[in-house]
């Protein structure tokens, strides 16, 4: 057998030893990923629930109703979400759960900045139209910049 020949089978060899550990590992970031498949479920449950409440006029009759006059202090005005806020918002609060989840569950343990940094985003964009935005941002990048210190404090050293 000539070199040339010895050294295709070799790359052939290792090319198919090469696809079985990429499909054995795609396998196992399927199994353990449950969380991140049933958070974008919710979300999607969420955004379709919203757009029926809004479709029905259940939200409209929620904001009518005095609702929000308990919570908001006398001088607040009451504020008129958009359907998008609302969504923003929900799709947020369920990535901050995942995040939570993630970090608190070993089996579901993986790197959470970039859920972290779209839920803090998610939810800057649904309390916009309830804070102004030269509150909002500030605060969403006090967050994301203290997620990103923490998480170099905690990570674990090789």
């Amino acid at each position: 057998m000539s070199e040339k020949e010895h050294y295709e089978k070799d790359e052939k060899e290792f090319d198919e030893k090469e696809e079985k550990e990429v499909l054995k590992h795609d396998e196992k970031v399927e199994q353990r990923d449950a969380l991140s498949s049933v958070s974008w479920a919710l979300i999607l449950i969420w955004a379709g629930v919203a757009f029926l409440s809004v479709n029905m006029g259940w939200f409209d009759a929620l904001l009518k109703g005095a609702f929000f006059a308990r919570i908001l202090p006398e001088n607040m005005a009451v504020f008129e979400p958009g359907i998008w806020s609302i969504i923003m918002f929900g799709s947020g609060i369920v990535l901050l759960i995942e995040v939570i989840l993630r970090t608190l569950l070993p089996q579901f343990h993986r790197h959470v900045g970039g859920n972290l940094v779209l839920a803090a985003v998610f939810i800057g964009v649904g309390l916009g139209n309830f804070f102004s935005w030269d509150l909002v941002w500030p605060i969403i990048l006090i967050a994301v910049g203290i997620s990103v210190l923490i998480g170099g404090f905690t990570r674990k050293r090789k």
